[in-house]
């Protein structure tokens, strides 16, 4: 599925790993998430979303 979490990711000058220690999941399930191989829960996304200071709808638009 096609997000938008990596172009947010960078628009806040943020590594991979930064994110996911901040959300307290693994770099390597992070990175899935952020390629489209997986989708994440509700509430992770709510934690990605709010950690990249923006919003679930906007990491996935579609």
């Amino acid at each position: 599925m096609e997000n938008k979490i990596a172009e947010k990711r960078k628009a806040c000058h943020l590594t991979q790993s930064q994110v996911a220690k901040a959300v307290n999941i693994g770099e390597r399930l992070y990175q899935s998430y952020e390629y489209g191989k997986v989708i994440p829960s509700v509430l992770v996304a709510i934690q990605i979303a709010k950690v990249l200071k923006t919003t679930v709808e906007e990491l996935y638009p579609d």
